[in-house]
């Protein structure tokens, strides 16, 4: 097992494997994708900056959030790439999915709130659904659950 020195300025695949929690192929799948990026030994070794774990624990985040990737890669690309980035860097780049963001909350709290409820499907399989969407007039709103997908 390698361990990452507090004080290193590089990492290699295994030690940024071990620090971040993320699997050594993955690492890899991310620099393919245009996520992170490493610079070679002579001997054609990866070495990752340490900066790199913070991309890479945005990037994890992300993805638990449902941010696609392409979408990561984009925002990430806004970041610097002379230098570490600050915290003004990564406060400005967390703004560009705010708004996003603040749209799947939403969804997802109607999703809580509505899920043993009608949502406006269309099955009519619950009793309450005649009550809630008689006659499934939510249709003329558009295909799909209706209530979970509109404000």
């Amino acid at each position: 097992m390698t361990h990452l020195a507090w004080n290193a300025k590089e990492a290699t695949v295994g030690e940024l494997a071990e620090r971040s929690g993320v699997a050594p192929s993955a690492l890899r799948f991310y620099e393919r994708e245009g996520l992170i990026s490493s610079r070679r030994t002579t001997g054609n070794q990866r070495r990752y900056s340490r900066d790199t774990l913070r991309r890479v624990a945005f990037i994890r985040t992300s993805q638990r959030l449902g941010i696609p990737l392409a979408t990561i890669r984009d925002v990430l690309a806004l970041l610097p790439e002379d230098r570490t980035p600050t915290r003004e860097d990564w406060a400005r780049i967390s703004e560009c999915w705010r708004d996003d963001l603040d749209q799947r909350i939403r969804a997802l709290r109607r999703l809580r709130d509505n899920l043993a409820d009608c949502i406006g499907c269309g099955c009519l399989s619950l009793d309450r659904c005649v009550l809630s969407n008689p006659g499934d007039e939510l249709a003329s709103h558009g295909p799909g659950p209706r209530r979970l997908i509109e404000d």
